[in-house]
């Protein structure tokens, strides 16, 4: 198998559907070659439960068509059991949500559909089958990328010391990680967003910061610095 996977976690499909981006994911799509995945979990954050709340039905509505319309497909396109995922994302959520602890308690660190997404990326990395996570959560992010650093991070969050049971994260070193403001600059030098205003990628990187994704002020200028 040859082409290329994208996984998205919930949080990045939040940013681009709370925006109304959905074109900009079917152009990305289209460009792409290869597949972007979401796991049973997270189809059942962004489309099966809120279905349920009216605030969020239509976005969930739309995010379905992507389903149905392939844009978004399920691991079993890949032809990975839901049991095999099930079984490494609970290996990966015991273990980070038990290795940080804060006034004698663990501190939850990822969700399940977070979980997921890596336990699919670890599947398909030994499978030699390239992959990308698309998550805009920081402290997962920080977990792949900069666990020393978490601990600061969760001290600052919650205003108390923050101790480590666990240390050892080499095995996330594995993971490749993008955030939703990464592909939405793909988007903008592709030509693929319809507004072609001068402030367009501004907008559209604080509009998905605002939505949940992870990056600073400093972090926007420097992408709109690589124009």
């Amino acid at each position: 198998m040859n082409e290329k996977v994208l996984i998205f976690d919930s949080s990045t499909l939040i940013s681009f559907a709370m925006n109304g981006l959905f074109e900009e994911i079917k152009k990305l799509k289209s460009i792409f070659k290869g597949k972007f995945i979401i796991t049973g979990e997270v189809k059942r954050e962004i489309i099966d439960k809120p279905l349920t709340i009216k605030r969020f039905e239509l976005e969930a509505l739309r995010l379905r068509q992507l389903l149905n319309d392939k844009i978004l497909e399920m691991p079993s396109s890949l032809g990975i059991d839901n049991k095999e995922i099930s079984e490494k994302s609970q290996e990966f959520l015991e273990k980070i949500n038990n290795s940080f602890m804060s006034k004698g308690r663990n501190l939850t660190i990822i969700d399940s559909g977070e979980s997921t997404c890596l336990a699919l990326s670890h599947i398909l990395n030994k499978k030699k089958i390239s992959n990308v996570i698309a998550l805009d959560e920081r402290t997962t992010r920080m977990i792949c990328e900069k666990p020393e650093n978490l601990k600061k991070l969760l001290q600052k969050k919650l205003h108390t010391s923050v101790d480590i049971k666990n240390k050892n994260f080499k095995e996330f070193k594995e993971f490749k990680i993008i955030r939703s403001s990464e592909l939405i600059y793909v988007a903008y030098k592709k030509n693929l967003v319809n507004l072609k205003n001068g402030q367009v990628l501004d907008a559209l990187l604080y509009a998905v910061k605002f939505k949940g994704c992870a990056i600073s002020g400093d972090e926007i200028r420097e992408i709109k610095g690589l124009k």
